[in-house]
């Protein structure tokens, strides 16, 4: 992944930062905002697609207008550290849509972090009893609930890249 960095411009960066901040930014917008015609632009973001840079593009909907009002953070200890047991737990969990993030953690005493996002405590209640707890493996679940959303961030930093 660094070589794929050292690579990048400031053309590039400039194009990756725009197209993070709106991703239905058109491309004739994109070109003109970086100083490029538009053929040379669509090129420059085809090949940033191409080495991976850009994963996909996505539409950032309002939880709280949705009726989702309750986001909760989950740290899941598990009984084996082995990878068999963590495959299982990763599949099982990956086909839950509440579930927004899973991270393998460090540094603390689980093994996991979850970040679900649902309509109410009865919601999360029947997530959590219902599916969360039923997972081969699981002995441990310690949940924290956001109060308020003071940021959240979409754009990565790109300053590190010369």
């Amino acid at each position: 992944m660094e070589a794929i960095c050292m690579k990048l411009d400031r053309t590039d960066k400039r194009i990756l930062t725009l197209i993070q901040e709106n991703g239905r930014i058109s491309n004739l917008e994109l070109a003109d905002k970086i100083g490029l015609s538009a053929s040379p632009c669509s090129r420059r973001v085809k090949h940033l697609e191409d080495l991976g840079l850009i994963e996909k593009h996505v539409t950032l909907l309002d939880q709280n207008k949705l009726g989702l009002k309750l986001t909760a953070y989950l740290l899941i200890s598990m009984d084996r550290h082995t990878p068999d047991r963590f495959d299982h737990f990763i599949a099982e969990i990956t086909d839950i849509p509440d579930v927004m993030e899973c991270c393998l953690v460090t540094g603390s005493d689980a093994d996991f972090q979850l970040k679900v996002v649902v309509p109410d405590m009865e919601h999360y209640q029947a997530l959590l009893l219902g599916k969360i707890t039923r997972i081969k493996g699981v002995t441990g679940v310690k949940s924290s609930f956001m109060l308020r959303n003071i940021f959240s961030r979409t754009v990565l930093p790109l300053d590190h890249i010369k």
